[in-house]
């Protein structure tokens, strides 16, 4: 049984316990208390760890429903929901129909700082990072003995303390990543006393590395599924220097492959079959995945994540029962046609013999925006088994599979990469390899592999590994390619043959609420 979480609010903090196999780790919720109570035993440091966990994958503590950020749609206000929309809509993957706000404003590359997605994303991972800064407040070394928390249980808190400032690095990775100039705020500041300041992008990757490195060796080699880990560690340290030279304009290649290369010799694995990473029970017997958001469908009860993921990649015409929803089935999001060409598919989709290609219907073209069947619906995350049974789901809709924040690929995949762009350690023959490890799984045998690479090979084999995973927006730009004329996709600038757009808007902007409210922040350029 996976570990889950299940979130609870209390009037000072919001808590949460993990439901897990483990009895020692079924904890009951209590409400209406205070952060002195909450804290005052190491089972409350252990509930509110889970917190931490349980943040990115609900959207608040009154079930399906109801929302931690205030002003913002529950049904939308999940992390991977946010975060998908912004780094697949914009892409050359993906397109929605639904005429909700900020949408269409995101097919196009239209967006502005009223967007209501971006703000919802940015309040997201701000309030995690305000979760975490609360925890790391009340677990200092000061406070346990003033709570007559010693030996063991001291020790066990200091480690979870590790896992909450990777998670805070996470999240501020991806302010950096997607808003480039975030507010700055962490366990130093007093809630409430100043406006946060307002930090630079290239000093935002140099604290990013540093937190990174600093809880390295306190992090574990391995733990329990959907925690955090050294692997983990490594694979955003990696992401991290791949992508340096659009954070701070220096390239860190070298360390790059140091780091992806740690995450290779670290004892993961391939999953044999590529389609089995994305069905419900994706936490059975999964060496690859380093680190999950995990979901289930009674106990994890939001319409973000997988159940996003899925639902609104199906209609009622495609069996819902099939993909594990019979209740499902919204009708919102497709590909655009770019991407199938990517396996050489330009109609409709039959088969392909690389198995990654998880299409259905009958025309990839895209014409209109807003009509569902107007390009090839990915149908690569599933909420059935092995075995095709459909997860337990409170209500048909809600559903159980994980969703893959690292996995093994990513570091193979780096690794190439930053061996192409010249980084030091590694080798292009190395880097072959692991490329066709990939394509020899997707293949079933070596017909797929490859015996060069170039740069546009490595985009174009990490949007047919990762595609509705959230990678691509920031593969574009790192590539060049995300606002450049060069590179078109159907509707990219509003127009259906697609056209390059301001260079300013590889980074969105900062929510204007935001701005308005606080005087340290100025909006990033173009906006």
């Amino acid at each position: 049984m996976k570990n889950l979480f299940k979130i609870f609010t209390a009037t000072a903090i919001l808590m949460a316990a993990f439901s897990s196999c483990k009895k020692d780790l079924n904890l009951k919720p209590t409400n209406d208390i205070t952060s002195d109570v909450a804290y005052s035993t190491p089972a409350g440091y252990k509930q509110v760890l889970a917190k931490i966990y349980g943040s990115f994958a609900t959207t608040g503590g009154g079930g399906s429903g109801s929302s931690d950020l205030g002003g913002i749609d529950a049904g939308a206000s999940d992390f991977i929901r946010l975060y998908w929309n912004a780094q697949e809509l914009t892409s050359d993957e993906g397109l929605c129909v639904w005429n909700d706000p900020g949408v269409f404003d995101l097919n196009y590359q239209t967006y502005t700082s009223e967007n209501v997605i971006l703000r919802g994303l940015y309040t997201r991972s701000l309030y995690q990072i305000t979760v975490v800064n609360e925890f790391l407040r009340e677990s200092t070394p000061e406070k346990l003995a003033s709570r007559n928390i010693t030996g063991t249980d001291a020790t066990t808190i200091g480690a979870y303390r590790a896992e909450a400032r990777f998670l805070r690095a996470y999240q501020y990775w991806v302010l950096m990543d997607l808003f480039g100039n975030p507010p700055f705020i962490t366990e130093a500041n007093e809630i409430g006393v100043v406006a946060p300041q307002q930090i630079k992008r290239a000093d935002l990757f140099k604290y990013v590395e540093s937190e990174l490195l600093a809880v390295d060796p306190l992090l574990p080699a391995k733990s329990d599924y959907g925690r955090v880990t050294q692997g983990a560690n490594w694979m955003l340290l990696s992401r991290l220097y791949l992508n340096a030279s659009v954070y701070n304009g220096t390239a860190r290649n070298t360390e790059a492959i140091t780091y992806a290369s740690k995450v290779i010799g670290a004892g993961y694995s391939l999953q044999s079959a590529y389609k089995n990473l994305f069905l419900s029970d994706n936490d059975k017997n999964n060496n690859e995945v380093i680190l999950s958001i995990n979901y289930d469908g009674n106990l994890t009860q939001n319409y973000g994540g997988t159940t996003f993921l899925i639902n609104a990649s199906i209609n009622g015409d495609m069996s819902p029962a099939k993909f594990g929803v019979p209740a499902g089935g919204w009708g919102g999001i497709r590909t655009r046609s770019t991407l199938p060409a990517m396996f050489g598919i330009t109609g409709g989709f039959t088969s392909n013999p690389d198995s990654r290609a998880m299409f259905y219907g009958d025309k990839a073209a895209n014409d209109d925006v807003a009509v569902f069947t107007d390009g090839l619906r990915a149908i690569k995350f599933r909420n059935v088994d092995r075995n095709n049974v459909a997860a337990p789901s409170n209500n048909g809709t809600f559903c159980s599979t994980d969703f893959p924040l690292f996995r093994l690929p990513e570091a193979y995949l780096n690794y190439a990469e930053a061996v192409l762009r010249g980084g030091g350690g590694g080798s292009m023959s190395q880097a072959v390899t692991y490329v066709n490890l990939l394509r020899q799984r997707a293949y079933g045998n070596e017909t797929g592999n490859v015996n060069s690479l170039t740069l546009d090979n490595i985009l174009t084999e990490r949007a047919k590994e990762f595609f509705w995973e959230g990678y691509r927006r920031t593969d574009l730009v790192r590539f060049g390619k995300f606002t450049d004329g060069s590179y078109l996709w159907p509707f990219k600038g509003g127009v259906k043959a697609g056209r390059g757009v301001e260079a300013t808007r590889s980074i969105f902007p900062l929510p204007s609420a935001d701005v308005i409210a606080n005087p340290n922040l100025t909006q990033n350029p173009g906006y």
